[in-house]
């Protein structure tokens, strides 16, 4: 067995290598983002111009292209028709700075104390948080400590390998890279909202650092669906709630109805416990033109709706009908129906019924999930609960047991012992009884995000000792007699 520890010893420390290696490459390059010398001779393609030009005239239809996607959505409602002319000539390195001034502008008049590259000086990378085909997403700390999250491109990625398989040229590959971040960048911009990760900044290099773009966000922790599928049922409807909300903003944003046509769990994380969606660059405003009705068909995996076309050509409401639907059978699906509090189980129901049917648009689920809190917050789903159940208590105000054995129970807020969430004392007489192990229960005075209060449930203690915030109550046949009101 010592073999086998220092072969573990021995792969963890090759795996911190290889973290630190990938992570000091990207803060060096983070880090020329903002130094002050030209450095347009080192973005030279690489290779013979022989070999680079049948391929030029193709990416700079491809360049052109991704300017394109991002000038509607830098104007009211996406009208492009008042828009800049200048954008819509050929590739010229130019117009592409123009594009990106524009970004920037708006950027400094929405949010005037957003960072830039100098706020990435001195700053220490932690740990690389996920890469993909396109980006690379690693957590630092800023100099005064402050965690942010960088976006960059992966220059190992599978579309910078492909853009490089195709055109040969890593200066142009990595601008047709970054065009997601710019393009990410502006949807943050003009999608602000409690359930959108924060966009803090953004950094590019000079005009010789063909496409030396860095993304600056507030820190968020990954989606952990299987931790989720562990949790408490209110923290699992937190997710769901904090995504209809998020559904309901994007259903009438300022770009118009935005669909997420990339809708996966790994796109959001948690900032505090609140759902964020942090990929955005596959967010899309654009509506779909339709002559028939079977031009609106949504196609799933195991389903397929068909929407109306409307009288101006357009399929109504498919983005959002597509939305509802990827929230039902991603999130709703796991997180809703599992261990949801009885009086609440019908109503679960009805909203699964109604997304997993595309019965309800946005408007109608957004109302039947706030619905369900309120009547989860005010304990109204609890009226009946017999009053009696709380007289085979006695109350030790005041205090808090010490010497404690603990059961568990699961979901639990606490690994080590039965932690759950109570209306009142009266709901946590009722758990308690019905757990044969349960003796006692404390309240405490701490409460979850609904303001709900977390009851701790034993199975007996040893003793009582003075605690200002606490309560105590046991059942009347284990109580100190000297303890009894």
């Amino acid at each position: 067995m010592p073999g086998m520890g220092n072969s573990l010893r021995a792969a963890a420390l090759l795996a911190f290598l290889v973290l630190s290696i990938l992570v000091s490459l990207l803060i060096s390059s983070v880090q020329q983002l903002g130094a002050t010398t030209s450095r347009s001779s080192s973005a030279a393609p690489v290779g013979d111009e022989s070999e680079l030009a049948p391929h030029r005239g193709a990416l700079i239809h491809r360049l052109d292209q991704r300017r394109r996607e991002i000038i509607p959505l830098l104007l009211p409602h996406g009208d492009i028709k008042n828009g800049p002319s200048r954008h819509h000539g050929a590739l010229d390195p130019t117009l592409d700075n123009s594009l990106w001034d524009e970004i920037s502008r708006s950027s400094r008049v929405a949010h005037m104390d957003e960072m830039g590259c100098d706020s990435l000086a001195d700053m220490q990378a932690v740990e690389v948080l996920g890469s993909g085909y396109t980006k690379l997403v690693v957590k630092v700390h800023l100099a005064g400590g402050q965690p942010v999250a960088l976006k960059r491109v992966n220059e190992k990625g599978i579309d910078m390998e492909k853009c490089l398989e195709d055109f040969k040229d890593p200066g142009g590959c990595r601008e047709l890279v970054s065009y997601k971040l710019k393009k990410e960048i502006v949807l943050l911009q003009r999608l602000q909202h409690p359930n959108v990760i924060k966009l803090k900044g953004h950094c590019a290099g000079e005009a010789g650092e063909r496409g030396r773009v860095t993304v600056i966000l507030e820190q968020g922790n990954p989606l952990q669906m299987i931790q989720l599928l562990q949790s408490p049922w209110e923290d699992r409807f937190r997710v769901c709630l904090d995504l209809v909300r998020l559904l309901h903003f994007l259903s009438q944003s300022p770009l118009g109805s935005v669909a997420l046509l990339d809708f996966q769990p790994r796109q959001f994380v948690t900032v505090s416990g609140e759902l964020k969606l942090t990929d955005l660059d596959d967010a899309s405003a654009e509506e779909t033109f339709c002559q028939t009705d079977e031009d609106c068909t949504l196609q799933f995996p195991h389903r397929n709706f068909t929407l109306l076309c409307s009288t101006r050509g357009v399929c109504e409401g498919l983005g959002e009908k597509r939305n509802i639907y990827n929230a039902y059978r991603f999130f709703f699906t796991y997180l809703l129906p599992h261990q949801a509090p009885p009086g609440l189980t019908h109503l679960v129901e009805h909203i699964m019924n109604s997304t997993g049917e595309l019965k309800a648009d946005i408007n109608q689920t957004l109302e039947a999930f706030e619905n369900i809190l309120l009547l989860y917050k005010s304990g109204l789903h609890l009226d009946n609960m017999p009053q009696s159940m709380i007289r085979d208590y006695t109350l030790m105000r005041g205090m808090v047991t010490s010497g404690n054995e603990e059961y568990r129970c699961w979901p639990s807020y606490s690994q080590q012992g039965c932690v759950l969430s109570v209306h009142s004392a009266r709901e946590a007489a009722c758990i308690c009884n019905a757990h044969s192990q349960c003796n006692s229960f404390t309240l405490t005075g701490q409460k979850t995000w609904t303001g709900r209060l977390l009851a701790s449930f034993r199975s007996s203690f040893g003793h009582l000792v003075p605690d200002g915030t606490s309560e105590v109550y046991v059942k009347r046949s284990q109580a100190p007699e000297a303890s009894t009101l």
